[in-house]
C-alpha cells in the first residue's frame, strides 16, 4: 500500500507495550484499511495487560478496540466506504452466519474484536471487515465542536450502555439505577436520562458522583459506607418522595466489581431488569431465587450490535449525550504512561490516544 505504520504491541514478556513498525497489507474482500484518528483506553485493555485476561489472538498483539478514523483503502465489495470517516464497532459480527441472520449478532461465533481476535487500534492503521462500520458526518461533528478522534469511544463506552438501555426498554417514566459511574457508567446515566428515565447514580467516589449530577443523575448515592439495605432504603425514599414507580426498575451494573454486583442485585424489585454491563473475573454469591420471586430479569450485555451504532452516535451529535467533559486526548507514543495512570486510577477522564 505504500504506507508505513507503527503500533504498540503486548508481547509474551508483558509490560511495557513495545513499539513496532509495519506496512499495512492491502485489504481483502469486503475489508477496509482505516487510518486511525484515535483509540480509547478501556479497562478491558488493562485486563489483558495487568490482570491475566487472555486475548484470543496469539501474542504479540496490538490492543485497543475503541477506534475512529478514515478509510484509506477498500477491498472488493467494500469500495463504497473509501474516503469515509468511520467508527469501528468494538465487536464486529460476520453478518452472514445463522446467528447473524436471526438477529443474534452479539453471539456470532465468527465475530472479531480488535485488540482481542485481531490486531487492534493502538496503531496508525488497521485492517477490519467493512461489515458494521458506522459512518460519521464530519460536518455535524464540527458543528458540535468535536473532532473524529474524540468519538472513538462511542465504540464501547457509549454503545455498550446504549445497547443495555435498549435491551432493558428504558423509556419515559422509568426509574434507572446505574451502579458505577466511571467510563461506561457515566454514559449509562446520560443515555438513560436522554431516553426519559429518572436516573439514580451509585458509586464510591464523591468526585465522580458530583460530576455526573450535572449530566443527568437526579440522585447520587455514595455506597462506600453503606450496606445494601441502607442503599435500598435511600432509593425507596427518593422514589416515594418523587412519586416515581416502585416497580420495574432498570438497574445497570457498570462497576465490574463484586461489591457493585451485590449492590445491583440487592436493588431488585417487582418486574425489575438487571443488566450486567461491567466485567470482573471475581465470583459473586447471590440468591438467584430473588429473580423468581420478583419476576425480574437478569441480562448480560456483550458489546453492541453494529445496527445500534447510528442511534447511539445521534445522541452525541444531537447534544443529548455529552462526551467532551469525559474524555482526554493524548499522543499515542505516551501509551505506556497512560496505561499506568489509568491502572492507578489517577485519570479522571477516558484517555484517547492519537497517532
Amino acid at each position: 500500500m505504500g504506507h508505513t505504520g507503527v503500533c504498540w504491541q503486548m508481547t509474551a514478556g508483558g509490560k511495557p507495550l513495545k513499539l513496532e513498525t509495519f506496512v499495512p497489507s492491502a485489504p481483502g474482500g469486503r475489508e477496509v484499511t482505516v487510518e486511525i484518528a484515535g483509540c480509547g483506553v478501556c479497562h478491558t485493555d488493562l485486563g489483558f495487560l495487568h490482570d491475566g485476561v487472555r486475548p484470543n489472538h496469539a501474542l504479540p498483539l496490538t490492543l485497543g478496540h475503541e477506534i475512529s478514523g478514515h478509510v484509506i483503502a477498500a477491498g472488493p465489495g467494500a469500495e463504497a466506504w473509501l474516503g469515509r470517516a468511520v467508527i469501528i464497532p468494538s465487536v464486529i459480527p460476520c453478518g452472514e452466519c445463522d446467528l447473524c441472520r436471526r438477529g443474534l449478532a452479539n453471539v456470532c461465533r465468527a465475530q472479531k474484536m480488535p485488540g482481542n481476535d485481531i490486531q487492534g487500534g493502538f496503531a496508525t492503521h488497521i485492517n477490519v471487515p467493512a461489515h458494521g462500520l458506522c459512518n460519521v458526518d464530519e460536518g455535524r461533528l464540527a458543528d458540535c465542536g468535536m473532532e473524529l478522534a474524540e468519538v472513538a469511544v462511542v465504540a464501547d463506552a457509549v454503545t455498550t450502555p446504549y445497547q443495555a438501555a435498549v435491551l432493558a426498554g428504558v423509556a419515559a417514566g422509568d426509574v434507572a439505577i446505574v451502579v458505577g459511574v466511571g467510563g461506561v457508567g457515566g454514559y449509562a446515566v446520560q443515555i438513560a436520562n436522554a431516553l426519559g428515565a429518572t436516573v439514580i447514580a451509585i458509586d464510591v467516589d464523591d468526585d465522580k458522583l458530583a460530576k455526573i449530577a450535572a449530566f443527568g443523575a437526579a440522585l447520587t448515592i455514595n455506597a462506600r459506607a453503606m450496606d445494601g439495605a441502607a442503599i435500598r432504603k435511600q432509593v425507596q425514599g427518593f422514589v416515594q418522595a418523587q412519586k416515581l414507580r416502585a416497580t420495574e426498575w432498570k438497574i445497570f451494573e457498570c462497576s465490574g466489581t463484586p461489591a457493585g454486583q451485590l449492590t445491583a442485585f440487592s436493588l431488585l424489585t417487582f418486574g425489575a431488569h438487571l443488566a450486567i454491563v461491567g466485567f470482573t473475573l471475581a465470583k459473586t454469591e447471590v440468591r438467584l431465587s430473588n429473580l423468581m420471586a420478583y419476576h425480574a430479569r437478569l441480562q448480560g450485555n456483550w458489546g453492541c450490535d453494529p445496527d445500534l451504532y447510528p442511534a447511539a452516535l445521534e445522541l452525541v451529535l444531537s447534544g443529548r449525550v455529552k462526551m467532551k467533559p469525559f474524555i482526554h486526548l493524548q499522543p499515542l507514543h505516551e501509551i505506556n504512561e497512560v496505561f499506568e495512570a489509568v491502572h492507578a486510577h489517577v485519570l479522571g477522564e477516558r484517555a484517547i490516544l492519537v497517532p
